[in-house]
């Protein structure tokens, strides 16, 4: 049988029926459960018509919901497409209707932006809430919990290991785009971490049980907290379906935003071995929490853990050092986005690891603006490309897909925008991406690099830096930045401290303190939200 996420976590459902597979809050559901719910969703997907290849919108919080409708939809050889729940109505329109979405599992909080909508979706023929309390039915809407309780289970079916699967990804500009993989190339990859094991990567569901029964006697199965939000790549990627393919447990928590001492309960609670998160923008206020509640005398028993895992924004040394501190760990910080991975820093108390600098993964090369190969220690900037586990395209989009996705010397290599610098000894450092670059006054600044500075001030909560116009240097480098609430930090002390860690030309100009720092729900910056903001208060 050829590999795909729903084979594979059905041959996982028939080895460990009563192992827990999900926990969020006081819900859990074993593996039998859970191949049981997804089938019972599959069988209600066909009984409106909808069956292979077909696009089913999720928009929910983090939840077990979440992860049981996504693999119904795999059951069926549809595709499950994500969801921001915080999009408004036309972009939520532009989204299910780009995507030729056929059905919408939703939350019942968003039940009026959905009835505001409905007429504009004349794709979707089926609409199925999911109660949390705040919302009566929508009419035709169909309730979850009954749909599943009511329907017979679907039965298993062959499926092909080139049924497609997408995330959709707003990305730095543009409208959202639907990145698009192979179930058998995805599968395959996300499954390379057995090797850590002795085990061989399987290439069929026929070498899955070995792998199973394998973990099982080593006492290996993972236990992950994803801690952000399973709509982005990060929080389901790396948190859910590789754990998942495993034969895990994934643990979520459903309250919006992050509650660090809610986290680190959750760890001592449910035993966690693994915990997802996205840079500073989780682990600043989860290493916070371990420094508040040792104070008050009642550490958190994380003895459990055994690693933390980054991907999507920086991730500082100086946080890092910080968590090691608390408990001995592993600290994996990925570079990657939807369109590939690039590289990964592995940080532990004995082998400490600098901010934004990682070791490439194989395959991955740096290509100058002219199209040469960046020479290690020249000093020269590039882009970096990723080969191996490249994308199919984008959806329904073969121009954006030419630029992104090229072949190079009989090779083919994804583009996602981001560059960086090669060191002497071939690691890179990470710059950011290009759609971010600042020009001033013919010099390429990176706002991430000038974050980074910035947020090594032990008194600076956040940051983000954008460009803003300027009639004698094209872009003037401006900061947004937060601050420790009792601390008075002015403008010019700040710019001096950077002036310890940048180049002169990389300093801001100009210093603008917010209460808060506005990021996205996955910790990824919003830089619109912070040049919206520094233009006002400096116009």
């Amino acid at each position: 049988m050829d590999i795909h996420f729903a084979s594979v976590w059905e041959t996982v459902a028939d080895i460990v029926p009563e192992r827990t597979a999900l926990i969020c809050g006081d819900k859990t559901t074993t593996w039998g459960q859970y191949d049981d719910r997804a089938a019972r969703i599959a069988g209600l997907l066909q009984a409106h018509g909808i069956g292979a290849d077909a696009k089913v919108g999720i928009y929910l919080h983090n939840s077990n919901e979440y992860v049981e409708a996504q693999y119904g939809v795999f059951k069926i050889r549809g595709c499950p497409v994500n969801v921001n729940y915080r999009y408004k109505a036309d972009e939520l329109v532009y989204l299910l209707d780009n995507a030729d979405a056929e059905a919408l599992i939703f939350q019942a909080c968003y039940a009026m932006r959905i009835w505001e909508i409905r007429k504009q979706l004349p794709k979707v023929k089926l609409f199925v809430q999911v109660d949390d309390g705040t919302e009566a039915l929508l009419d035709d809407a169909l309730d979850y919990e009954r749909a599943i309780r009511d329907q017979q289970p679907a039965e298993r079916i062959e499926r092909s290991r080139d049924d497609v699967y997408m995330l959709y990804t707003g990305g730095t500009t543009g409208m959202p785009k639907g990145v698009m993989y192979s179930h058998g190339m995805f599968v395959t990859a996300m499954m390379a971490g057995v090797r850590q094991m002795g085990l061989d990567i399987p290439t069929s569901v026929e070498d899955v049980p070995g792998i199973i029964t394998a973990l099982k006697e080593n006492d290996a199965f993972p236990i992950s907290l994803a801690a952000c939000p399973l709509m982005h790549g990060t929080g389901m990627w790396l948190g859910t379906m590789i754990p998942l393919l495993q034969g895990g447990t994934v643990v979520t928590i459903p309250k919006l935003g992050l509650d660090p001492h809610g986290l680190w309960s959750e760890v001592e609670r449910n035993r966690v071995r693994q915990v997802v998160i996205v840079g500073d923008a989780f682990a600043r206020p989860m290493l916070k929490a371990l420094e508040e509640a040792e104070k008050a005398g009642r550490g958190y028993d994380i003895s459990s853990l055994q690693q933390i895992t980054s991907s999507g924004v920086m991730w500082s040394k100086e946080v890092k050092q910080g968590l090691l501190a608390h408990h001995d760990m592993t600290l994996v910080d990925t570079m990657g986005s939807t369109e590939g991975g690039m590289g990964a820093s592995v940080a532990t108390r004995d082998e400490p690891a600098e901010t934004a600098k990682f070791k490439l993964s194989a395959g991955v090369r740096v290509f100058a603006d002219d199209g040469t190969e960046v020479v290690p220690g020249s000093g020269v900037t590039g882009r970096i490309a990723t080969s191996g586990l490249v994308p199919l395209g984008y959806y329904k989009d073969p121009e954006k897909s030419a630029a992104t996705f090229k072949e190079i010397e009989g090779v083919r290599y994804s583009f996602p925008g981001d560059y960086a610098s090669v060191e002497a000894d071939g690691s890179i450092t990470l710059l950011g991406r290009g759609s971010n670059c600042i020009n001033t006054a013919g010099e390429k600044v990176y706002p991430e690099e000038v974050e980074e500075a910035i947020k090594r001030h032990p008194d600076i909560v956040d940051c983000l830096v954008v460009g803003l116009k300027d009639e004698r240097f094209g872009q003037r480098i401006v900061a947004v930045a937060s601050r420790v609430s009792s601390i008075s930090l002015e403008e010019e002390q700040l710019i001096d401290f950077a002036r310890d860690h940048l180049a002169g030309y990389k300093l801001p100009k100009q210093v603008l303190f917010v209460d808060e720092v506005r990021r996205a729900a996955n910790g990824k910056a919003d830089y619109k939200w912070a040049n919206q903001a520094a233009e006002r208060a400096l116009a």
